[in-house]
């Protein structure tokens, strides 16, 4: 699996009304420009960009891959994708989903129109081949689901925002090709110094659950399921929404990490420290 589906709710309310809604002038604020390093067994293989905007209950998202240290020796793909929709309560209910890569030679393409919750239209760039094992994607799999930039904001409810509470969650997540989801646990409270950011992190354990679009007699597949994988939750310059510091995850070549080397986080609240 690779790390732009690695990096890595639903509706309570009527959408459309919301939708139509601007912002309310005095809505809370914040932003997140991050650098993201990449590596496999202490050795870089890539980075990673962040950019983040939060508007009340409105949010929009990019990210950027490519290959650094000794991974432009094995690759020169590079890819991004970006997303954008609202918070509900502690719910994402994501709007529109964009994710375009080059490598190995093989333009990769997904487009998704979501709303109220369910994935409504979408434009995949390349289809999988028919096999009669992989398990078919439908209109099921594609309600209650997520994009997977989207799945990366992490809605908690102020009080106990950076506390057990806020791994108490599985993640519905539909990338284009295969529906999964993302169960969370908790694990433990880290403290964190430097990068942009110091503070308290929540550390969850992770667990990769295939839905469907995949096929459960690979050997991929098979070791997904059993593989151990943690992600490190921060404040996105607001209390009541955290997103990844790092997220580790052990593969067949060692242990495979996404950790922040730089944030900016900006926000009303840092602001009014400041003054």
């Amino acid at each position: 699996m690779s790390v732009s589906k690695i990096l890595g709710r639903f509706l309570a309310l009527p959408l459309f009304a919301l939708s139509c809604l601007p912002a309310p002038a005095d809505a809370k604020k914040a932003s997140v420009g991050g650098l993201y390093a990449i590596s496999i067994s202490g050795l870089k293989i890539g980075k990673g960009t962040l950019s983040l905007a939060l508007q009340g209950n409105a949010y929009s998202a990019k990210v950027g891959l490519e290959p650094a240290g000794i991974g432009t020796l094995f690759s020169t793909g590079k890819g991004g994708a970006e997303a954008a929709g609202w918070l509900v309560g502690t719910k994402v209910v994501p709007s529109k989903y964009r994710m375009a890569s080059h490598a190995a030679n093989r333009d990769f393409y997904v487009a998704l129109a979501q709303g109220s919750g369910n994935i409504r239209k979408m434009e995949v760039t390349p289809q999988f081949k028919p096999n009669k094992e992989r398990i078919k994607v439908t209109k099921k799999h594609q309600r209650n689901a997520m994009d997977p930039l989207s799945a990366a904001l992490m809605p908690v409810k102020t009080k106990s925002g950076l506390g057990p509470e806020a791994c108490q969650r599985k993640l519905p997540i539909f990338d284009g090709w295969t529906r999964f989801d993302i169960k969370l646990s908790f694990r433990e409270i880290k403290q964190v110094k430097g990068r942009g950011y110091d503070g308290p992190v929540v550390v969850c354990n992770a667990r990769w659950v295939p839905v469907a679009g995949h096929r459960p007699s690979k050997a991929s597949v098979k070791y997904m399921e059993k593989a151990s994988m943690e992600a490190w939750l921060a404040p996105a310059g607001r209390d009541d929404v955290l997103i990844p510091y790092r997220i580790s995850l052990q593969t067949k070549s060692g242990q495979l990490v996404v950790q922040a080397s730089k944030l900016n986080i900006e926000s009303e609240q840092t602001d009014s420290a400041k003054r």
